[in-house]
Order: structure tokens, then sequence, then C-alpha cells
């Protein structure tokens, strides 16, 4: 097998273009063969980066030049790329955020789990000769992943492809409105705006199971629900959209913030103080409804904040 290789000589009072030139060849995966020689299998180069290696590095009177090489025992050739110890330290980090997760909550765990994600496909994308430490790597990061969907994430929806159909609202007053207990953001949202704008009569049930739902409630927020997820929309957006109220403009960005809290996607500059705000909720109320009452105030609030009449006296 050939090996691009680079020929490097930097000059020594260049300390920041010398650390620019080793993180990037470190983020390439460049093996090192000796002091200024650096080596990688064909074709797994970033030209581009290389170039501008090559045209920084003479810019400041050093020398750059590449080259192919063979090496007579291949496999001694593949020890500079051995990742096992990258591996292993990575899987450390993955071991403690397991064991960790129930202390990080769910926003934080999902940011932990995301991360870890990149890094391990990183790490993956460097290696050329993968082995059993990335084995171990990807099982340690199969079993986080499958703890966090245990421990936070059981129970939510998958999007639906049905379409969002126009529904009317007078057909939906005075109910029972059932979701998952433990409420956040989507939900507590969608409760607001049923309440709010659909069925001011409107009593919620928190249901330990969605199996548990009774058969006169309306569901929302669950596989099978009446109201849930659907082509990308999240539940807050679907119960607008079925209740024409997504034209207006107030919940048309109350909307956007739910969404990126629930789902990702667009920032939304606000979002952040209400999921802030709805945590301060959740540590002061005594159980579901109370987070609900404590919720129909700061979504209040909100939409008060966004409405046109409320913008004009600005």
């Amino acid at each position: 097998m050939p090996f691009d290789a680079l020929i490097l000589s930097l000059p020594s009072r260049h300390a920041t273009l010398r650390m620019r030139v080793w993180r990037a060849l470190k983020d390439g995966g460049w093996g090192v063969l000796r002091d200024g020689l650096y080596v990688l299998p064909a074709g797994q180069a970033q030209h581009a980066t290389v170039a501008k290696l090559e045209q920084a590095i003479r810019a400041v009177g050093g020398k750059a030049m590449s080259a192919t090489l063979a090496f007579a025992g291949e496999e001694a050739a593949h020890g500079l790329f051995d990742r096992s110890s990258d591996y292993g330290a990575l899987a450390q980090k993955i071991e403690a955020t397991t064991d960790g997760l129930p202390r990080l909550g769910a926003r934080k765990g999902l940011t932990a789990v995301s991360r870890l994600q990149r890094a391990l496909d990183r790490l993956a994308a460097i290696d050329f000769f993968p082995g059993p430490a990335k084995e171990q790597a990807t099982r340690a990061m199969a079993e986080l992943k499958a703890r966090y969907e245990a421990a936070y994430a059981s129970g939510e929806p998958r999007a639906s492809r049905r379409r969002v159909k126009q529904l009317p609202a007078a057909r939906y007053r005075r109910r029972i409105w059932a979701t998952r207990q433990r409420p956040w953001v989507d939900r507590l949202a969608s409760a607001w705006l049923i309440k709010r704008f659909i069925d001011r009569e409107a009593k919620f049930l928190w249901l330990e199971s969605p199996r548990a739902k009774p058969r006169q409630a309306i569901g929302f927020d669950f596989d099978g629900a009446d109201f849930t997820h659907a082509r990308g929309l999240v539940t807050f957006e679907v119960v607008a959209e079925t209740f024409g109220l997504a034209r207006e403009p107030a919940i048309r960005r109350i909307g956007a913030a739910v969404h990126f809290l629930d789902d990702g996607g667009i920032p939304v500059a606000e979002a952040k103080g209400v999921e802030m705000m709805l945590k301060g909720a959740r540590e002061k109320a005594k159980d579901d409804d109370a987070l609900l009452a404590e919720a129909l105030r700061i979504f209040d609030l909100l939409y008060s904040g966004y409405s046109p009449a409320t913008a004009s006296r600005n």
C-alpha cells in the first residue's frame, strides 16, 4: 500500500504556526515517522488543507514538500496509526457519562451523548486500520444511548407521516385531554394552547403509560395519540395547524421556540430563557397539575410579549 508523505521544516521562532500545523496533522490522522516526516495512507489526505499548510510554511521561510512512500513491511506502518489508546480514553469518558446520567438529567445528558458521538465519529474517520478497540468503544456508545433512551426518552413520540387536517374547535370542548406524566416543553406548551384557545374548560390527565388513556379522553404527544408529532412538526405545531391557530404570528413564534427545545433545529433566541423558567417551575411544583399552572403563566407572558399589540407599544 502506498502512503502519502509530508516532509516539513519550520523555523523555530514560529511557535504559533508550529502548533497550527501540529493540530491540523493530528486532526487529519497523520502518523509521525520521525520529526518533520508525516505519513498517511494514500488517498486519505485533505489536499486543500495540505496545500494551505505548505503555503503557510513556505511563507515564513520553512520547507514543505509532498512525496509518496512504500514500506517494505506494511504491518510496521500500520502501527503508526494505532488508535487503541485514543479509543480507550474515549471509552472511559463514555462509561463515566453512562454512570452519571441520573445526575446529568435529560437536557445535559443529551448534550453529553451528542458530544461523545461526535468524538467517536471523528476518531473513526482517522482510524484507517480499525480493530477491536473501535468495536469496544462503539459498544460502549451504544450502551450509553440505550441507557439514555431508557432513562429519558421512553415514550417520546415518533413523527407520524399522516397529514395535518383542519378540525373545528367546537368538537373538542369540555373534554379530558391525556398525555404522559412529568410533562415537559412540548406537552406543557400544547396544554397551554389547548386551554387558552381550544377548550377553556379542558381537564388534563397525566398518564403513567399511554395504554392507560381512557377511551373518551383525547390523547396528545405520544405514539398513536390524536395529536402528536407529524411531518417534521412537534405536537404544539400540529395542534396549532389543526385548529387554524398557526396563522397568528405569536403562536408561530412560540411554536418555533418549542420546536427548537423539543426537537432541535433552528435556534430561537428566547428558547433558553423559556426553558430556564420552566425548569424553575418544575422545581417549585409539587405535581404535574401545579407544574401546568405555572407553565400557563409562563406561556401567557411569552404570548403577550410576542403579540403585535404588545410590540407596537414598545
